[in-house]
């Protein structure tokens, strides 16, 4: 079992969804999440770990999703991640190396490299899976996030938290 983070961050797309946008033709922006992510915020919130959502995006959509899972905190419209993560672990008193975070993409990569645990999604490209500790077994958007919790929390754990 692994030592669990005292934070796990996550990005959104390709990760939470499949990276997919879709728009209509009235300028509405459309994502799908899968319900099975849900269970990871489930999980890390038994065991006291808050959960951080750092994306480049900044739509009503992910501030929504965020808000439906009490996510402890959200940071859209980010250009450099690894900044705003800094100042977060400074905020809890805690070390990058405490850190659990799932990426799949470019804007991930110096997050990737400097926290404790780094995992990215089956889907993401070559060079982010060699930077990963973790390469889950799902897609962005097929409840990797779940997956990647389940993994650090470990199933002991979990049948502990769910009294099987």
């Amino acid at each position: 079992m692994l030592t669990l983070p005292k934070l796990i961050t996550t990005d959104i797309d390709g990760v939470w969804t499949d990276g997919g946008m879709y728009y209509d033709q009235k300028d509405n922006e459309w994502k799908k999440f899968n319900t099975y992510d849900s269970a990871g915020i489930f999980f890390a919130r038994k065991l006291n770990i808050p959960i951080a959502i750092i994306t480049g995006e900044n739509t009503e959509i992910v501030r929504r999703r965020a808000s439906k899972l009490n996510v402890d905190y959200l940071f859209m419209g980010v250009e450099n991640k690894l900044t705003i993560l800094s100042k977060l672990c400074k905020e809890l008193c805690i070390s990058l190396s405490e850190v659990a975070y799932i990426g799949d993409d470019i804007n991930d990569i110096e997050v990737l490299k400097n926290v404790g645990l780094s995992a990215c999604p089956s889907s993401a490209p070559d060079y982010i899976k060699e930077l990963s500790t973790i390469i889950c077994s799902k897609k962005g958007g097929e409840g990797v996030f779940r997956e990647f919790v389940e993994i650090i929390v470990g199933n002991d754990k979990i049948a502990e938290i769910l009294s099987l």
